[in-house]
């Protein structure tokens, strides 16, 4: 069958407004209650990159978080938030981010992630070290913002799921790709891929073009999107930005893995993704290399870390 991506115009955060759009955009795909079941625990998960750059649209939106939210609880699902941002803990950058108002009002909490080793389907990947939190949810519905970013040309869908890696795997996963965005960009596919979230709503609203994922500046793009597929998602928006899909390391690894479907299969039961086009999104002014030109000592010094406290209590544990 082929994948639903549902596609919508949408020009600003009033919540009113907000939560009919949302329930527009998930008409086609049997609305909430055909992803959340009474009861299910739902993990709401953001981008909450850092809350150092308020107004800079780096984050996912509270109020779209918060529609969501209410839209879940409606269905009887009891919704929590989690993510491992980059800077800070989840509950300091949701505070920073203006969040708590939001969530104090639903009762929704805060969980910080914390790590357990998965298996995944991949050859070379044969397991990895995600958010139990997020693999333990009955569901899971991400909430991207629409992003460039000045190692991955593009961040969406797929790359907002990196934040279900804890935090200092996330360093080591920088350190560990070295020079070669391929790998660094298969990983970030077998993560989305095993986390396989029930449902991705992408925050294209307002989003963040140039230097980013946090150094660039706020850009209206005017829409929302939502898929079961994340992949499928990913690659309708790479047409709404009219950037070639070979650029962007996400979508060209889920395309060499046979995950990634051609936007001819995708089903549009709303907008087309050239009906809400832009011509002049900006894209960083020169892509980073992966590690982020780490020096060398530090390198060295993460490495015998990892290491000492990671690798070698898993191989030893494996070893019982």
């Amino acid at each position: 069958m082929s994948p639903i991506v549902s596609l919508i115009q949408a020009d600003n955060y009033e919540i009113e407004a907000l939560s009919k759009q949302i329930a527009i955009l998930l008409n086609p795909l049997g609305g909430m209650e055909a992803i959340v079941k009474p009861g299910s625990r739902v993990l709401l998960k953001p981008n909450l990159l850092t809350g150092s750059r308020p107004g800079k649209e780096c984050i996912t939106r509270p109020e779209l978080v918060y529609c969501v939210a209410k839209m879940v609880q409606a269905v009887g699902g009891q919704p929590f938030l989690g993510d491992s941002p980059a800077f800070g803990s989840a509950n300091g950058v949701a505070k920073a981010s203006g969040y708590l108002p939001w969530l104090t009002e639903l009762n929704i909490p805060v969980v910080e992630f914390h790590g357990q080793k998965y298996e995944t389907a991949s050859h070379e990947f044969n397991h990895l070290r995600l958010s139990k939190e997020a693999m333990q949810a009955d569901v899971v519905i991400n909430l991207p913002k629409v992003k460039s970013h000045a190692q991955l040309t593009l961040t969406m869908g797929v790359k907002n799921l990196f934040g279900c890696v804890p935090g200092k795997m996330k360093a080591w996963w920088h350190v560990e790709a070295g020079k070669n965005p391929e790998k660094f960009a298969d990983m970030l596919v077998e993560t989305a891929r095993t986390i396989n979230p029930n449902l991705t709503i992408m925050d294209g609203i307002m989003g963040h073009e140039g230097n980013g994922p946090s150094g660039g500046e706020p850009r209206k793009i005017g829409f929302l999107g939502a898929s079961s597929d994340v992949f499928a998602l990913d690659r309708a928006v790479v047409d709404i930005l009219q950037i070639h899909p070979r650029l962007v390391p996400t979508i060209a690894a889920s395309q060499r893995l046979g995950i990634c479907p051609e936007i001819e299969s995708i089903s549009f039961p709303h907008a087309q993704p050239l009906d809400l086009s832009i011509s002049d999104w900006r894209l960083p002014d020169r892509l980073m290399p992966i590690d982020f030109g780490l020096p060398r000592v530090f390198k060295s010094t993460f490495k015998h870390l990892y290491i000492k406290w990671i690798k070698e209590p898993i191989r030893d544990y494996a070893r019982r």
